[in-house]
């Protein structure tokens, strides 16, 4: 396993071999039953650090929050792009993800040198690009954009809960816990589930 000298020994030289932009980009939500999943990708400015960031997962909503609006305040640019639960019905999870991180790159403003991204897959890109395995607490971009993308698709899981309440999206974010496979069984599937999960599936009769 690789130690957190030796990687970031190859980040120096991953930096240095060609000077330019570098967006980190992350997805959340690819566990859920409903929902899309969202990714972000984010160009932090060297100028206006942010302190605090790491892996969304390790932060409190409210502290999310304080640093999501920070993010969107100080970097030099960032953008929030997503695939719905009909593209991963029809791509599978990882395709949509992968094309939710696609967007979310092609949507910043300005064109990145590179681009550092969460995990062991890449989308498809115009630029060089690395998959970097927990780079979400490695890689203060990566960090920013997981921030982004949790903070934005939990802000849709509540849009989700408004409209069916029935299901309790605001409190679960549409991952399976007991309470939501339950109103899964008694109320079936709403358009914002995906029908390729198991769980969904069985309850539409697939």
């Amino acid at each position: 396993m690789r130690s957190r000298r030796s990687w970031l020994a190859d980040q120096r030289a991953f930096s240095l071999d060609a000077p330019g932009l570098v967006a980190g980009v992350d997805e959340a939500g690819r566990g859920p039953l409903a929902g899309p999943v969202v990714a972000a990708a984010v160009i932090l400015d060297e100028l206006h650090p942010i302190k605090g960031l790491a892996d969304s997962k390790r932060l409190s909503a409210r502290k999310r929050e304080r640093l999501y609006d920070e993010i969107r305040a100080k970097a030099l640019c960032c953008s929030i792009a997503q695939a719905s639960a009909q593209e991963i019905d029809t791509l599978n999870i990882l395709g949509a993800t992968l094309l939710a991180m696609q967007r979310a790159v092609q949507g910043l403003r300005l064109r990145p040198h590179k681009v550092l991204v969460d995990g062991n897959r890449l989308p498809q890109l115009a630029m060089p690009a690395a998959a970097i395995v927990k780079g979400d607490a490695l890689v203060a971009a990566i960090s920013a954009a997981s921030i982004l993308a949790k903070v934005q698709r939990d802000a849709i899981c509540a849009q989700m809960h408004e409209q069916h309440p029935q299901y309790g999206f605001a409190a679960h974010k549409g991952y399976p816990t007991a309470a939501h496979l339950e109103a899964l069984r008694v109320h079936g599937a709403c358009q914002q589930h995906r029908r390729s999960f198991a769980p969904v599936r069985a309850v539409c009769g697939g």
